[in-house]
């Protein structure tokens, strides 16, 4: 099956009843990490982020829950009991992007903002727009590889990894990439308003 990827904006703040109905459909391990975040503000978008994955696999799998979730040594996030289900997710202030893929993945969405000389430097940009675009392209090939983006930083890659790491098409404003399986194509991102992720996950429960 060919990659799946999710992405919605977050644009407003969440009732307490949508709240709970995220906390509902969380993996334990992220739930009590999640309980743990004592301000509200900064558990939106993690909690839109594993409602849009729940989404995704319910689409590709049928599946009604998400299982225990466990990290590998990189500290990459996978289910033990469905090692063949790839998986990573991304979010920043307002959006969150998901993949579901056979194929081992890592996907990155970043807001436009400044960056400092020294990583633009880094990065051999000349602007912070197109730094913050390298930089999600280099965070998406770590994520896949489940290790740092500063060890993909201090390599020299090979053609076949930048082959491997696709800009995508998400909301004015952001950057995002995506990181996939030799031969691999992105395909179109499924784009979500966050009334529609959320009506959708309360129907299939």
């Amino acid at each position: 099956m060919s990659t799946e990827l999710l992405t919605v904006r977050p644009d407003r703040e969440l009732t307490d009843g949508e709240t709970a109905l995220l906390f509902r459909l969380l993996p334990p391990e992220r739930r009590e990490r999640l309980l743990r975040q004592h301000r509200a503000e900064q558990r939106r978008e993690p909690l839109c982020a594993y409602g849009l994955l729940l989404l995704a696999l319910r689409q590709r799998l049928g599946w009604r829950t998400l299982p225990p979730v466990d990290r590998g040594p990189g500290g990459k996030p996978f289910f033990p009991d469905f090692p063949a289900v790839h998986w990573n997710l991304s979010h920043t202030a307002g959006a969150v992007l998901a993949g579901v893929s056979d194929h081992p993945l890592g996907v990155d969405i970043e807001h436009f903002r400044p960056v400092t000389p020294r990583l633009m430097e880094r990065l051999g940009a000349d602007s912070a727009e197109e730094a913050l675009r390298r930089w999600v392209r280099l965070e998406a090939l770590a994520k896949q590889r489940g290790s740092g983006v500063l060890t993909v930083l201090n390599q020299p890659l090979t053609g076949a990894e930048n082959a491997s790491v696709h800009d995508l098409a998400v909301f004015p404003g952001c950057a995002a990439a995506a990181a996939l399986g030799e031969g691999e194509t992105p395909g179109r991102v499924q784009i979500w308003t966050l009334e529609a992720l959320l009506d959708t996950l309360a129907e299939n429960l």
